[in-house]
């Protein structure tokens, strides 16, 4: 009942007539709930932690999409990627978008708001600071007419404003430390399913100092607000596109790979709040539509999240296609204490090659090595299995991570099909247009799997001379970039 008092409060506030309210998002890249607000005691993350404290948490937040192109193109519409034909990643000849479609900057921008688009202050990239912002939309945009610019600052006397700030961490390539803090690094909670492996320890510290250096980019916005005086009559929105990028997480349809920190904070919101009902990043969109008094499409499929009523879902949906140049369709339903995946190629295992995560995640070739040495435990080896299992079903209630696959037991067959059947309901009626495939790619696939493959080449040539490394020679280069010990290396 008070949560509900809450948002009839900050729906009344905002929808007033002469009320016109500022919004702010702040998107991290590939991340998951991975800050001590929402548990995690190995990163320190104050300025997350004060938004928290100051506003509402959302526990169970998750993107439409494994992937950057895909799940942007659904919360900045207000609908799942695969309604829309946006679904496979990195779209190569990305086209307009068809009626009656519309982004929320446009649509912002027209009812009078001022809306920007920009790098986090501070950011850094590779030595060079960072001044154009990410949008990674499958669909054809002009900036000039999506965006009024970069700074909201600019903007005329008392206009509200929609303000868009880009983080690029924690996106690979992680800044590798110079050095390490040995108790941070011992205490490291790695999850079962990767194995205990001073690289694998490395670069999951090097992902934990990249949150820790979103949690900075966060202070200077908050900061930014505050000296504009507009903090406290601004709904800051603080959210990840997808989850973390390690191997069983980013591109799949798990725990790891969706779920997304949630964080709100803003006038009529009660502080300390925490919301455990399904959220998905969809419903970003038409929440600020309602609080802005404007309608809500039909054919948004997000809900408010922020009215007098609460979408009482039973479910969320999730897909993943083909991400560059590796091929894939699988979708997934989300219930409050289940997950259901279905894998429509399960010919592909889960080392289905993507020359991204080859060149990007030592990991990658880890796994292969170890494998070959005997030194992986079953949930480690299961995946390299050649072939992925068609149906997948966790309990997330006992297995909150999504690392045991119970689709197969019988005492679970009556929730499976009822999943199932939700599944290809929504596939239907929504429609996935990935049931269709990819749109028509040019160049086609097959080119672009030989440019994706000849830039793998490139960049393993500039590390280790040569174009084709095996896995062990890759492992090696990694292990000496991570400064891993000598006599804790692969032989």
């Amino acid at each position: 009942m008070k949560s509900v008092l809450i948002s009839l409060a900050l729906l009344t506030l905002h929808t007033a007539a002469a009320v016109k309210p500022n919004f702010v998002w702040i998107i991290a890249d590939d991340m998951s709930p991975d800050i001590s607000a929402y548990g995690l005691q190995e990163v320190s993350t104050p300025n997350l932690d004060r938004l928290a404290a100051e506003g509402r948490r959302y526990t169970r937040a998750y993107a439409t999409a494994p992937v950057c192109s895909a799940s942007r193109s659904a919360f900045i519409l207000g609908c799942y990627q695969t309604t829309t034909g946006l679904h496979p990643h990195d779209a190569e000849n990305p086209q307009p978008l068809p009626a009656p479609y519309q982004h929320l900057p446009g649509m912002l921008r027209e009812a009078g708001w001022f809306v920007t688009n920009a790098a986090a202050p501070g950011t850094v990239r590779n030595g060079r600071p960072v001044t154009k912002a990410k949008t990674h939309y499958n669909f054809a945009h002009d900036p000039a007419k999506m965006y009024d610019g970069g700074d909201w600052r600019k903007r005329a006397p008392g206009q509200p404003f929609f303000a868009q700030f880009q983080i690029t961490e924690p996106h690979r390539p992680f800044p590798i430390p110079e050095q390490y803090d040995e108790a941070k690094l011992k205490a490291i909670q790695l999850p079962p399913n990767y194995p205990e492996h001073p690289l694998v320890r490395r670069d999951w510290y090097a992902y934990q100092r990249s949150v820790e250096v979103v949690d900075q980019r966060v202070g200077f916005i908050l900061d930014q607000l505050k000296e504009e005086g507009v903090l406290d009559d601004t709904i800051v929105m603080f959210f990840a596109d997808h989850g973390r990028p390690m191997p069983w997480g980013k591109q799949w349809l798990n725990v790891e790979g969706l779920q997304v920190p949630l964080i709100l904070r803003g006038p009529g919101v009660a502080a300390g709040m925490v919301e455990e009902r399904l959220v998905s990043l969809i419903d970003l969109a038409p929440s600020m539509l309602q609080l802005a008094g404007l309608p809500v499409p039909p054919w948004m499929e997000g809900k408010a999240i922020l009215g007098a009523d609460f979408p009482q879902r039973s479910r969320l949906f999730a897909a993943r296609d083909r991400c560059g140049d590796a091929m894939d369709r699988i979708r997934a339903v989300i219930e409050p204490d289940a997950l259901f995946v279905r894998n429509f190629q399960p010919s592909r295992s889960h080392l289905n090659w993507s020359g991204y995560k080859e060149y990007s995640y030592p990991g990658m070739p880890l796994l292969r090595v170890l494998s070959k040495e005997g030194k992986l435990n079953e949930l480690q080896a299961a995946w390299l299995t050649p072939r992925r299992e068609a149906l997948e079903y966790y309990d997330l209630k006992a297995d909150p991570q999504t690392l045991h696959n119970m689709a197969k037991n019988p005492k679970v067959a009556d929730r499976i099909a009822s999943m199932r059947s939700a599944l290809d309901t929504w596939i239907n009626t929504s429609p996935d247009r990935g049931a269709q495939g990819d749109p028509p790619t040019e160049p086609p696939l097959s080119e672009i799997q030989r440019s994706k493959r000849l830039e793998y080449e490139r960049i393993w040539k500039g590390r280790v001379k040569k174009g084709q490394p095996s896995d062990a020679e890759r492992v090696a280069w990694w292990e000496k970039s991570y400064g891993v010990p000598l006599d804790a290396r692969i032989p």
